[in-house]
């Protein structure tokens, strides 16, 4: 992904976050729990756009803040 769009996605990924009032600590606990080795600094550093986000590791941000891709993506 170009660095731009990387930092939209992660600003989404912030924002919906927040709106469903999860921390970054409690969702990098979900994704661990569901086999998705992220910490919370490197979680930060997605909602940044200074690290690269995988399909996989995209997918299961989709389903545990149930929202769409296309909300991330806007």
């Amino acid at each position: 992904m170009n660095a731009e769009f990387e930092k939209k996605v992660g600003h989404n990924i912030r924002s919906i976050r927040e709106s469903k009032r999860i921390t970054q600590e409690q969702l990098s606990a979900k994704l661990q729990v569901n086999g998705c080795d992220i910490t919370r600094s490197a979680l930060a550093k997605i909602e940044v756009g200074q690290r690269h986000l995988y399909v996989d590791e995209l997918k299961l941000i989709k389903e545990i803040l149930n929202t769409t891709f296309e909300e991330i993506m806007k």
